[in-house]
This record gives structure tokens, C-alpha cells and sequence, in this order.
């Protein structure tokens, strides 16, 4: 399956302002009832059979996140303008980033890069771009899309 980063709107059926009640019931839909992991928990996060992971982050009873996970398989892909973020090498995400939209690295963590104006965070635990063995580091480990202000902290609508 694919799924393609939509920002600020979403990720497939889950939409930046829906309702928590709404939210769930989209995470639900993208489970795979055939293959259902003892990892997942309602309301939180699902793992799908390729070992993407799908995670939603609601406040006020909406939902302002969603966080996928690296697949361990290729049956998933997820996308953003055509780049695969997962399957390319994170410098080479970075790179052709760049040619849509400003893509910085994030100021507390150097191997991690954020694009501000989409508001789409990428992360993995640190910068391996010379090994493309060492998975954790060459290639990115998470995507989060969030909602307008969800980095202005507590407070802010």
C-alpha cells in the first residue's frame, strides 16, 4: 500500500483536525484484519505486516499527529511528491527535499531533519550516511506530520 504525506492535511484517511473518535476509526481502517499485531493499541498505534508503524497523537480531542514507522518490508511505501522517505537514503530524502521546500537539521539532534513549512519532521537515532548496512542511520527511521502551532507548545491553539 501507499500512503502519501498530504501536510498539513494528513495521511490518507487520517485528517489534522478530525475527531478522536473519527481518528480512531481511520487507524482502524488501515489495519490489516487478516494480520493483526499483538503490538498495536487502540487509539495509539497499529503495525501493519510490512512493520510499518501508524501512530496518532490527538489533544483537545483532536487529532494533531500521525508518526509512521519504518517498514520492515517493501509491501509498504510511503511517499511525499514521489520521494520515497523510507526507501531512499535519508541524504538523498534531504536532498530532493530541498528542491520542494527549506528542510533543516533539527537544532537538538543533527541526524534528524525538520521542513517547518510542511511541518513534516523526519528522525533517525544518528547520522550513518557512509553505511548503507547500518539501516538506523542511513536510512530514516520515523515521519511525523503535525498540525499548524503543534511545535509552539502548551498553549497555543
Amino acid at each position: 500500500m501507499h500512503f502519501e504525506l498530504a501536510p498539513p492535511t494528513g495521511i490518507g484517511p487520517l485528517k489534522i483536525g478530525m475527531s478522536r473518535q473519527a481518528a480512531n476509526q481511520a487507524l482502524e481502517s488501515l489495519r490489516e484484519p487478516t494480520v493483526i499485531s499483538t503490538s498495536d493499541r487502540a487509539g495509539q498505534h497499529i503495525f501493519r505486516p510490512s512493520g510499518l508503524m501508524i501512530s496518532i497523537g490527538c489533544a483537545r480531542d483532536l487529532l494533531e499527529s500521525v508518526e509512521l514507522g519504518r517498514p520492515s518490508e517493501p509491501s509498504d511505501v510511503v511517499l511525499f511528491r514521489g520521494i520515497d522517505v523510507f526507501g531512499l537514503p535519508a541524504r538523498q530524502v534531504v536532498t530532493r527535499m530541498s528542491e520542494v521546500t527549506t528542510i533543516v537539521a533539527d537544532d537538538d539532534d543533527p541526524a534528524s531533519f525538520v521542513a517547518p513549512d510542511l511541518l513534516l519532521s523526519f528522525w533517525r537515532p544518528f547520522e550513518g550516511d557512509d553505511e548503507p548496512e547500518d539501516e538506523q542511520g542511513y536510512y530514516f527511521n520515523s515521519v511525523l506530520l503535525a498540525r499548524p502551532g503543534y511545535y509552539d507548545g502548551p498553549g497555543q491553539p
